[in-house]
């Protein structure tokens, strides 16, 4: 009876959600394309058997490399298909997988209607599916458990938050979450977490973020730009959420050394670029951007990182990082690549949903926690001059990082019995 009702609701919401997709792609084009998949109509599959894997947007999909990367190379008969909800997880994993030409495809997965999700499953017939860390939907799960196709949920986290909202629609939870074969959680407050809401027998293999290599050719570019723009310090502040570059730019503009300095902002989401330029234009800042195709000129004061898949050469060129998404409740991002690249990270209050990686980092010393934009930045600014300090900040986090690696090759361990052939 609860999917039922669930399922009901969608029905009701679809002409809403299409008319939501054709609004938004008015800001990003690519909500209009490939619109029938996401009702389960795809060009013809590749021949041979495959794998899916389920990666909702940038970050997922930026997860799920180092796995896929194992999956290709255990699985050689094998050919994967990677499903999506947004335009940007699909354009991410066309530049992180390419490379793989037809051993890799990517798609929208469908509305969660269960016709729409047994269409999906009849078409590329998986013999496994692989979830990636929180995106679950019922119908989706009944539909694997009818079509007898196994499922995992690995590098699997859930917040306090989260859990207390499954918990609301607990039947419907538990009765979604039990229909995994396998669920791989990064810790085991996750794992705690997950089996109270319907998971059964949760394992710990930890975050597959640790094993992800910085991309050598955005590695490569970071350092290009660094070599143009010389001895000029570099503040990035990755990932920005809507509401949390102004106080980043109000912050910036009153430190009295902020001519020594430039400020690279990269917002988390592509739409809001133009947003963003037209607040630094409002504090009365020199702009610069990325999508202009040259390195900022000594008379830029905020360069505005407006590219997408180039975060690890941002993080390359930068000397300090504040880690957007902390500081409004957006519950932060993933904080490890940063830590990788030998980076100092400036947390905010709000880190709910990388809480155990944060406050690993916290403790290694390679991320320093603060209330208020205003504060990071003026310790930004400390350490932009204390150069032993920042060093040392720096190699901690690449330890922490290195450290906490190998959650792939378990979660790959336990992967292989549910693969047929």
């Amino acid at each position: 009876m609860p999917r039922l009702l669930y399922t009901l609701l969608w029905i009701l919401a679809l002409p809403a959600v299409m008319l939501r997709l054709l609004w938004r792609g008015r800001a990003q084009p690519g909500y209009r394309a490939h619109v029938a998949e996401r009702l389960g109509r795809y060009g013809p599959p590749a021949t041979g058997p495959s794998l899916w894997v389920h990666a909702v947007s940038v970050g997922e999909t930026r997860a799920a490399q180092p796995l896929v990367d194992a999956l290709v190379q255990a699985c050689p008969a094998h050919h994967i298909v990677l499903t999506h909800m947004t335009p940007t997880g699909r354009d991410t994993a066309l530049a992180v997988f390419g490379h793989y030409g037809d051993r890799v495809r990517s798609v929208y997965l469908p509305y969660d209607l269960p016709w729409l999700q047994r269409r999906f499953l009849r078409h590329f017939r998986p013999q496994l599916g692989i979830v990636m860390e929180t995106e679950v939907w019922p119908n989706l799960m009944a539909a694997c458990d009818a079509l007898d196709v196994p499922c995992a949920l690995v590098n699997a986290r859930l917040s306090e938050r989260s859990a207390r909202r499954y918990l609301r629609l607990s039947r419907l939870a538990r009765e979604t979450f039990a229909r995994f074969r396998l669920v791989a959680a990064q810790s085991e407050a996750d794992a705690a977490r997950l089996k109270r809401i319907g998971a059964t027998e949760p394992v710990v293999t930890g975050n597959i973020k640790f094993d992800m290599a910085l991309p050598a050719a955005a590695a490569a570019l970071g350092r290009e730009w660094r070599a143009t723009i010389g001895t000029r310090s570099v503040i990035l502040a990755a990932s920005t959420r809507e509401g949390e570059e102004a106080p980043i730019l109000d912050a910036f503009k009153a430190h009295p050394a902020r001519d020594s300095a430039l400020l690279i902002i990269v917002p988390r989401h592509p739409q809001r670029f133009d947003a963003v330029a037209a607040q630094v234009g409002a504090a009365s800042l020199r702009l610069g951007r990325r999508s202009a195709a040259a390195p900022p000129s000594p008379e830029v004061a905020v360069w505005l990182g407006d590219s997408m898949g180039e975060m690890a050469a941002y993080y390359t060129l930068a000397d300090v990082v504040l880690m957007g998404g902390t500081w409004l409740p957006f519950g932060g991002q993933n904080l490890i690549e940063c830590c990788a690249a030998g980076r100092p990270v400036l947390l905010g209050p709000h880190t709910y949903n990388f809480s155990d990686a944060s406050e690993a980092a916290l403790t290694a010393q390679a991320a320093l926690r603060f209330e208020t934009v205003d504060e990071a930045m003026r310790t930004a600014f400390d350490l932009l001059g204390d150069a032993p300090r920042r060093q040392a900040m720096g190699a901690a986090g690449q330890h922490f990082a290195q450290q906490h690696g190998g959650a792939t090759a378990r979660t790959l361990d336990l992967l292989k019995p549910l693969i047929k052939g």
